[in-house]
């Protein structure tokens, strides 16, 4: 009987510990963080790249952006401009393109599980049609306060749309503001 018992008070003492710790954790609290135990979901960040013809193709040039950057009608109107594609020829076979259309229209922000993708999806309800990521009132929201001399004036980076050379974790859909590292500053602190 007393073995009984000190084993169900040990099993309950470690129990009450872990869940006051997963529960005062930071990282777990956080609408910043890309998991979260308290969330509705685990899906805090957007979805990896998970297409091997999108990943291939679009890659070749530039991060394969998660799909649930953008809702599905910025994607139809990017892969509809594919001959002038931000200044380049970007034209696909036919059968490769709607592969590629397929999957980020299936998996494009309004369509995601995923916490971030739902928000830019969102911030877009008057305004569905951008074709860029960084006009996205989400985007613009949490990058209003970085410097342009850290991004576009730095030539480690130059852009906006260089998610992963900031965003350490951006290719596995992490966009943590705890991961990122801005090339020749370091560590953002917000």
């Amino acid at each position: 009987m007393k073995k009984s018992l000190i084993g169900t008070l040990l099993i309950t003492s470690t129990l009450a510990a872990l869940t006051t710790t997963l529960f005062f954790s930071e990282r777990a609290q956080s609408r910043d963080s890309d998991f979260s135990f308290f969330s509705k979901s685990s899906y805090r960040g957007v979805m990896p790249v998970k297409n091997a013809s999108y990943q291939e193709e679009c890659s070749s040039c530039h991060m394969a952006y998660s799909p649930g950057l953008l809702p599905s009608k910025s994607w139809q109107k990017v892969m509809n401009n594919l001959a002038d594609h931000y200044g380049d020829n970007a034209e696909l076979l036919p059968e490769t393109q709607q592969t590629i259309l397929n999957y980020l229209l299936t998996n494009s922000a309004e369509k995601s599980k995923y916490y971030r993708s739902k928000e830019i999806a969102r911030s877009l309800r008057n305004n569905n049609s951008i074709d860029r990521i960084t006009l996205s009132p989400y985007f613009i929201r949490k990058h209003d306060e970085i410097p342009k001399k850290f991004v576009i004036d730095n030539p480690k980076v130059g852009s906006f749309s260089q998610c992963n050379l900031c965003h350490t974790r951006a290719e596995q859909g992490s966009f943590n503001e705890d991961e990122i590292s801005i090339p020749g500053v370091g560590f953002w602190e917000d």
